[in-house]
């Protein structure tokens, strides 16, 4: 069985996000067309799987924008979110610039989205108490909730999909 490599399957999420973000942005009462995407399977095993993949990658995204409630959970504000759950998970803490630089941005571009997190209370900032240059960036307890139950729906959605 040939497995795909990282690359190909982070080329098919992001054709994934594109499309949903086309039909998303589209709105109105109307059904949108379906989507076809034709996809060579390179096994009997393979091609199953990958539509497996492919739609609880969709039902994860759909589940974080009605459960966040906000189409700007996604992308590079959305790796910052998972960089704060992992840090706070790890005991350790990050800075705004560590945020823009693991979520690929300009720290300009990082520190409007961290902006917006905090108006939506997920995030606060402080200064660094050892270099005042510096500022942290943790999340609320309120976004800590949020997250984990995000992700408590995630594992039951992942779940019910291996059983059914």
């Amino acid at each position: 069985m040939q497995q795909f490599s990282n690359q190909e399957i982070a080329d098919l999420k992001s054709r994934i996000d594109e499309i949903h973000e086309l039909l998303a942005a589209r709105g109105g009462d109307e059904p949108a067309a379906p989507v076809r995407v034709e996809l060579e399977p390179r096994s009997d095993v393979a091609a199953p799987r990958l539509v497996d993949q492919l739609s609880f990658s969709i039902q994860a995204r759909r589940m974080r924008r009605h459960h966040f409630g906000s189409a700007q959970m996604s992308g590079p504000t959305w790796d910052m979110m998972l960089d704060l759950m992992l840090a706070n998970a790890n005991g350790r803490i990050l800075s705004a610039s560590d945020l823009a630089t693991g979520a690929g941005v300009p720290l300009s571009s990082g520190l409007r989205m961290i902006a917006s997190l905090e108006v939506m209370g997920l995030v606060k900032r402080s200064i660094d108490e050892r270099d005042r240059r510096r500022t942290i960036v943790r999340l609320t307890d309120a976004g800590t909730e949020r997250m984990a139950s995000y992700f408590e729906k995630v594992g039951l959605a992942l779940r019910s999909n291996r059983a059914g």
